[in-house]
C-alpha cells in the first residue's frame, strides 16, 4: 500500500476498517507517539460515529519510568472519556531472549483482556517505519519469501484480530499530527540503545538513503513479497491435499511426492508439520531445516524441533520425540504436550506421562496398531506412580480415549496462517 502523508492519515484509518467496522475495537497504547496517534485518530472517528473504543496499556516493568507512563496513557485515555485499563507482566526478567519474551508476554496479556472485554479486534499502532525497519532485520537473517512479506496488515492469533491500520503512514506525520494538537507522547530511551536490533535499523536506513534504499521502497516490497507468499501457501495447501495426511497426531507425507516438489513447497510442508507435532511458534532455521530433510529424502531417520522424522513405506512419518516429553506430566482430562487429552475412569494419583521404554514392555499387542514404535514411545500414557494403567494408542485402552487437539485442517490451516 502506497505510504501516506498526515493529511490523509484519517482517511487512511477509517478505509482500514471499511466495509465493516466492529463495533466495539481495542487499542494498545503504550504512550509513544505512534501507538497516541492511533488513540487520537480512532477517537476522532469514534465522534463522528465509529466504533466504541477501549484502551490496554501493557507495563512490562522493564524501566522505571514504565508505570508512570501507563498512568499517562490511563489520563489521556479519561481525558477523551475512554475507558482505560493497566495490565503488568510479572514473568520475571531474568534469561533467554527478554525482548521476545516480553512481546509474548504483552500480546497474551492483551489476548486475555481483550477476551474478557468481549472484544474481537485489537489495533496496533505499528507505522510504515517499523515495516522498513523489521524488514532489514530479516533481511539480516536470511529470511526468505515469508519473513520479508513484513508484518501483516491483520492477524488472527490468540483468538483475535490483530489490526495494524498505519502500516502505510510515516511515524514523522503521526509526530506532526500530535504536535499540532498539543498532544504529549514519550520517548522511549531504548529507541536510541544501539545495543538493539532495531535501532541498528533504523540506522541503517539513514546511511542506505543514498543507495535509493527508502521506507517507501522497502514498504513496497514487504507488499509484493507478500503476494507471492499467499502463491506460495495455496500452492503448498494443494501439495498438502495430494501428499499429506495426520494419523494418531503424526503427519504422513507422501515421500515421492515431497520429493517431487518444488524446493519451497516442499520445505513448507515439512516445516508445518515440525510446529504442528512439537507445538512450536516458529518454523525451525532453514539451514538445519534443509538438512534434516536432505536426510529423510535418502531414507535416514532425521530429528529436529523434539520431532523425528521417520522414512517408512513410502512416506515420511512425522511424530514427537521421547527426549522432548520425558518430563512433561498432567492431570487426567487436561491437556498434555499442547497436543493431547486423555479422557477415561480416572483414579485419585493417576497421571499422564509418556509411554516410554517401560511402558511399552506392557503393551504386548502394540505392533497391531501399526504405529511405528518411536510414535509410541512419545505417546500419552495414563500411570499411578510406576504401574501402567492405561496406553490408548498402544493398544491398552482399559476404557480409556486419546483426543488429539488438531486435525488436518489445523495442518492446511497453519500453511495459510503465519
Amino acid at each position: 500500500m502506497p505510504v501516506t502523508d498526515q493529511p490523509d492519515l484519517a482517511t487512511l484509518v477509517r478505509t482500514f476498517f471499511t466495509p465493516s467496522p466492529p463495533a466495539r475495537l481495542g487499542v494498545a497504547v503504550s504512550g509513544g507517539g505512534d501507538s497516541m496517534a492511533l488513540l487520537h485518530l480512532l477517537n476522532d472517528w469514534r465522534r463522528e460515529g465509529g466504533p466504541d473504543l477501549s484502551v490496554v496499556t501493557v507495563d512490562h516493568g522493564l524501566r522505571p519510568e514504565a508505570a508512570a507512563e501507563a498512568a499517562g496513557v490511563a489520563a489521556a485515555a479519561m481525558a477523551l472519556g475512554l475507558p482505560h485499563r493497566t495490565l503488568r507482566w510479572e514473568g520475571g526478567h531474568e534469561g533467554g531472549n527478554l525482548p521476545d519474551r516480553a512481546r509474548r508476554a504483552r500480546y497474551g496479556l492483551i489476548a486475555g483482556w481483550a477476551k474478557a472485554e468481549g472484544l474481537g479486534t485489537v489495533a496496533l499502532g505499528h507505522t510504515a517505519d517499523d515495516q522498513a525497519e523489521t524488514l532489514l532485520m530479516r533481511l539480516a537473517r536470511g529470511s526468505g519469501v515469508d519473513g520479508l512479506a513484513g508484518m501483516a496488515d491483520r492477524r488472527d492469533d490468540l483468538g483475535l484480530c490483530w489490526a495494524r491500520p498505519l502500516l502505510a503512514a510515516r511515524r514523522s506525520a503521526l509526530r506532526a499530527l500530535l504536535a499540532a494538537r498539543g498532544v504529549d507522547w514519550v520517548e522511549d530511551p531504548t529507541n536510541e540503545d544501539a545495543v538493539f536490533d532495531r535501532v541498528k535499523a533504523r540506522a541503517a536506513l539513514g546511511a542506505l538513503a543514498p543507495l535509493g534504499v527508502t521506507v517507501e521502497g522497502l514498504v513496497e516490497t514487504a507488499d509484493r513479497m507478500r503476494m507471492a507468499r499467499r502463491a506460495l501457501a495455496e500452492a503448498a495447501v494443494a501439495l498438502a491435499g495430494r501428499a499429506a495426511r495426520l494419523e494418531a497426531g503424526d503427519v504422513i507425507l507422501d515421500r515421492e511426492a515431497i520429493a517431487g516438489a518444488a524446493d519451497e513447497l516442499r520445505y513448507r510442508l515439512i516445516a508445518r508439520a515440525l510446529m504442528l507435532v512439537s507445538g512450536a511458534d516458529y518454523r525451525p532455521r532453514f539451514e538445519a531445516l534443509k538438512a534434516v530433510v536432505t536426510r529423510a529424502l535418502a531414507g535416514q531417520r532425521a530429528t529436529l524441533s523434539g520431532c523425528i522424522i521417520l522414512p517408512r513405506k513410502g512416506g515420511l512419518h512425522i511424530t514427537r520425540e521421547l527426549a522432548a516429553v520425558a518430563g512433561v506430566t498432567a492431570r487426567p482430562g487436561g491437556i498434555w504436550d499442547g497436543r493431547w487429552r486423555l479422557n477415561g475412569p480416572a483414579e485419585a494419583g493417576e497421571e499422564v506421562r509418556a509411554l516410554g521404554e517401560a511402558g511399552l514392555s506392557d503393551c504386548p499387542g502394540w505392533r497391531a496398531t501399526g504405529r511405528p514404535r518411536p510414535a509410541l514411545l512419545a505417546s500419552p500414557a495414563v500411570w499411578h506412580g510406576t504401574r501402567l494403567i492405561a496406553a490408548p494408542l498402544a493398544g491398552r485402552a482399559a476404557g480409556w480415549a486419546a483426543e488429539c487437539l488438531y486435525d488436518a485442517m489445523s495442518y492446511r490451516h497453519g500453511l495459510i496462517v503465519h
